[in-house]
């Protein structure tokens, strides 16, 4: 029941209206007139312009949030507020999104892996949009060939030298001067903040790898912890996918037939992986570290609620982890 090229555009017709980069810019050029008050340093790299949001810079919880919405070409609202976790306080960060597909798979998804020598990134925004490299972009038939600057979220523990944006700059067919490259390794507030604020983007992913018609989704919305900021990245890279994987939760409507949804429904959460039980540093340690190698249906949210306005039922799947949470956070 995947859409067709064909079945897409004659539901939006939105294609030939997007300005992902465009969009994404906009808030690039804030986060680069604000950078100083952001926690944020700018650098020039072969002519492009790199915002360190969180690998020397110290970053804040505003970086993140503006990381999160150039990723998501500003689609979407995001926000943070205080919950509990155990009895302990720990922020939780919110997304919502009216175009969901098009903010969180043709823009957030980090579906691009950037690498070279030692250097690695995953790679992430609308700038994937302009490359059109992916099978998604594909998929739904879409690339963004008019653009003025070129957006891209590197989730990395480096900046990127200039042979690293050259290489991109060549990807994008863009001179490195119409780049804008903001970076954050995962243990930095901002890193963590963008990481978790995929809550929305995992569970359509999943929904379009096991094979449901995403065109369909009207809205999303999806939450996740922020959890305790540590000094290493594999231990941060570890709990942010472990807030989602376990604490993650995601409302999604739709117009569907409930016999759709109920097809997918017991394979959407990340329970349904076989890689689902361990935590997250666990299962990365035994990939070697290479996300791409790790069962991609355990990257799904916990809990994913699905209103269905086409019949008015609700469906629900998965469950969440609390105490494992409680273990990766805090133990």
């Amino acid at each position: 029941m995947i859409a067709s090229r064909d079945a897409w555009n004659s539901r939006w017709n939105l294609f030939e209206h997007l300005s992902l980069n465009s969009w994404a810019a906009e808030i690039a050029e804030d986060v680069l007139a604000n950078y100083e008050v952001l926690g944020c340093n700018v650098v020039d790299v072969a002519g492009a312009q790199v915002v360190d949001c969180g690998v020397h810079a110290r970053g804040s919880l505003e970086a993140g949030q503006l990381l999160t919405l150039a990723c998501m070409a500003d689609l979407a609202d995001v926000d943070v507020s205080l919950e509990r976790l155990d009895g302990r306080l720990l922020p939780k960060v919110t997304v919502s999104a009216t175009e969901p597909v098009v903010a969180c798979l043709l823009s957030q998804y980090a579906g691009w892996k950037i690498q070279m020598d030692d250097y690695f990134a995953m790679g992430s925004g609308p700038m994937r949009a302009i490359r059109a490299g992916e099978p998604i972009f594909e998929h739904f038939g879409y690339r963004e060939e008019e653009f003025e600057v070129a957006v891209g979220v590197l989730e990395s523990p480096q900046l990127p030298n200039a042979t690293v944006v050259r290489k991109i700059a060549e990807e994008v067919d863009a001179h490195t001067d119409e780049l804008i490259l903001l970076v954050a390794r995962t243990a930095s507030l901002a890193g963590s903040y963008q990481v978790v604020a995929r809550s929305v983007e995992t569970c359509l992913h999943k929904l379009h790898e096991i094979g449901f018609d995403v065109a369909c989704v009207r809205s999303g919305v999806g939450s996740a912890f922020l959890p305790p900021i540590p000094r290493d990245d594999l231990t941060a890279v570890g709990r942010t996918n472990d807030s989602i994987l376990y604490g993650g939760e995601v409302m999604l409507w739709v117009e569907a037939e409930d016999e759709q949804i109920a097809e997918v429904g017991a394979r959407l959460p990340s329970s349904a992986s076989s890689d689902y039980g361990e935590s997250f540093a666990d299962v990365f340690r035994r990939y070697k570290g290479d996300f791409y190698k790790i069962d991609p249906l355990l990257f799904s949210p916990a809990v994913v609620a699905i209103n269905n306005l086409s019949t008015g039922s609700v469906f629900q799947f998965g469950k969440k982890d609390e105490p494992l949470l409680v273990r990766s956070f805090f133990g």
